[in-house]
């Protein structure tokens, strides 16, 4: 059992307020999962730069000399701003694959935790509330972002194995449920170079989504096609840097609902996780069908 949110803006007067309203919603869902807690806040971007979030479990150690260590691999354009046990890295976006590289030499206990022109990920064990306070979620702005409160069933309680899970550039992944095709997939996508940090089947997921949107879907389509190619019993909530997107499986074990107005798209696994939301009382409420693709893109809005 675990508890995911999800929230895509519509309105932008409501952007500053997005960190805020993310960590009110997943704070509420703290009884379905106490083990550990993430959130992928999709905020500002800057043309030609992109953003590498890491986690360390020594963070004076690793992050103190870290921007300097880099400039040789950047040609000086990079900057490191500390949260806690993570760190934002601002790159030029043609350097992110030679600082991931140089990451692993320099720092090799460093962790990326995501990467893109948009997207920030922070996660960790303990309590969402916890979680949330220690990296300042609530006062971070945004478009989109997506969270999750994790109750450990088949894997260990850690950092690398808490949602979200990012395997692609402005990619992530939230999830309530079990594959139990994973392995076999894992294995798969070795084979065709994609690399894993855990064994944790969530991880498995999103890497596949990446995979499909690699061959040129969108998120609607690659979500449609892990139907197919999924077999267990999930609740899937999906970003990229300009989408949104939830998938239930064919069964739809796992508790769902949203709500929508003309300022927002919100998902949880509980109403109660919605109550907070403005103007709740007059959204359109529903449970999410099963084998449904629900899927937002401001890319094609605009």
């Amino acid at each position: 059992m675990c508890g995911i949110v999800g929230l895509f803006l519509k309105d932008k007067s409501l952007e500053p307020e997005l960190g805020a309203m993310l960590s009110a919603m997943l704070v509420t869902m703290t009884d379905r999962g106490p083990d550990s807690a993430g959130i992928a806040i999709y905020g500002e971007s800057r043309p030609g730069l992109a953003k590498i979030t890491v986690q360390s479990p020594d963070p004076a150690a690793d992050f103190h000399a870290l921007e300097a260590e880099l400039v040789p691999v950047t040609g000086g354009a990079v900057s490191v701003s500390v949260k806690n046990t993570h760190a934002v890295i601002t790159v030029p976006a043609a350097s992110v694959a030679d600082v991931r590289a140089a990451l692993a030499r320099i720092a090799p206990s460093v962790r990326v935790m995501g990467a893109g022109e948009s997207v920030e990920i922070y996660k960790e064990t303990g309590l969402p509330k916890d979680v949330v306070s220690r990296f300042g979620i609530a006062a971070m702005g945004g478009t989109h972002g997506i969270g999750h409160t994790r109750m450990a069933t088949e894997s260990a309680v850690t950092t690398l194995g808490a949602h979200p899970f990012s395997t692609g550039p402005d990619q992530c992944l939230v999830h309530n449920g079990s594959l139990s095709n994973h392995n076999n997939l894992r294995r798969e996508m070795k084979r065709a170079g994609i690399g894993f940090e855990t064994e944790n089947d969530s991880e498995v997921a999103a890497a596949y989504l990446t995979a499909e949107m690699a061959r040129g879907k969108d998120l609607g389509a690659a979500l449609e096609g892990a139907l197919d190619d999924l077999d267990g019993f999930y609740t899937f909530v999906v970003g990229t840097r300009s989408g949104f997107g939830v998938l239930r499986d064919p069964i739809a074990c796992k508790p769902a609902v949203m709500a929508e107005t003309e300022r927002y798209v919100a998902f949880g696994s509980e109403y109660r996780a919605l109550v907070g939301l403005p103007g709740i009382e007059s959204a359109r409420v529903w449970e999410p069908e099963p084998a449904t693709v629900y899927f937002w893109d401001r890319s094609k809005a605009a």
